[in-house]
């Protein structure tokens, strides 16, 4: 990419990341306007919740299992889960070769420093939190793309945040998503290192997101140095020092009101709109990785995915 498209693609990825903070913003500053008037009709609502509580025999947890209860329910667990992830890690390459660039509003941009590695292998480094609704969409993309090139285990379910500690509401929220926070992954070609900083519990003390998992002094650096054009947004994915995605690569609304079994599913009709997202960015990150393998293996770096490394 000359110089030229990449000071363009750049201040698109600006623009979007603003846009992005804006949206927070505005909701976050909308629920403080709401939130006087609001007071009554939250006691009313919280005491007729209690009745229904008392009512219905003490439990107001969601059903867990299955496929998730519709687009504010527990995510699924035990064979549900298994079903699902197997849906996401074996998304056909013919498949992802027709989605090819799909409809992104982003992609991977070339930057330049010492080669990132890790276990002597080129490494992808991911910085986000569970709250995050940017992180819960770019993760579906990242999973399907890290699963050519090996095998994830550990992967759970979760959703984005609704409302911080300071109950202040977010955007996109509950957005259905994974944690990698126990998650493993192992790869003949490339490491994959995870950091869920922080939860989506709310925390009342900093009005943000409890604790999680804290960056090392290195890759603390990192984010200093290459995400301080775009205030430290997340998510933040480093390609082995050579590409850089800051920011959600498409559009989160487009997982809105769906479970995870309807995005998995969705994933295998690249007609769909969610296959069009999600794999497009996959493609995109797929190139990334390809660039870094030397094109390995083939099965991953097909003519299609590497088509894309010209375009990032």
């Amino acid at each position: 990419m000359g110089k030229a498209g990449a000071a363009r693609q750049d201040g698109d990825r600006r623009a979007r990341i603003a846009a992005q903070r804006a949206a927070d913003q505005h909701a976050r500053s909308r629920n403080r306007v709401l939130l006087a008037g609001g007071a009554i009709v939250v006691v009313v609502a919280v005491a007729g919740a209690l009745v229904v509580f008392h009512g219905s025999g003490g439990s107001s947890a969601p059903a867990a299992g299955g496929a998730g209860a519709g687009p504010t329910g527990a995510g699924p667990t035990g064979a549900s889960l298994t079903q699902i992830i197997g849906q996401v890690t074996t998304v056909p390459a013919a498949t992802l070769d027709q989605v090819g660039a799909g409809q992104t509003s982003a992609n991977p941009a070339s930057i330049s420093g010492t080669a990132l590695t890790g276990s002597g292998k080129p490494e992808m480094l991911y910085m986000g939190a569970e709250y995050c609704p940017y992180c819960a969409a770019e993760r579906w993309a990242m999973i399907s793309a890290l699963s050519r090139f090996g095998t994830f285990t550990g992967l759970a379910a979760v959703r984005s945040a609704a409302r911080n500690g300071a109950g202040s509401a977010e955007p996109y929220p509950s957005t259905p998503t994974w944690t990698f926070a126990k998650a493993t992954y192992s790869s003949s070609y490339l490491t994959f290192t995870p950091v869920e900083m922080n939860t989506s519990i709310p925390d009342k003390a900093t009005g943000g997101y409890t604790a999680l998992q804290a960056p090392t002094a290195a890759q603390q650096a990192l984010i200093d140095k290459y995400d301080a054009a775009y205030q430290g947004a997340i998510p933040f994915i480093d390609y082995g020092n050579k590409y850089l995605s800051v920011g959600a690569s498409y559009d989160p609304s487009v997982l809105k009101g769906l479970a995870w079994a309807q995005i998995a599913a969705d994933l295998h009709d690249p007609a769909s709109p969610v296959a069009k997202a999600v794999l497009g960015t996959a493609n995109y990150m797929t190139a990334a990785i390809c660039d870094l393998t030397s094109d390995q293996p083939a099965t991953a770096c097909t003519a299609t995915v590497t088509a894309l490394q010209a375009k990032i």
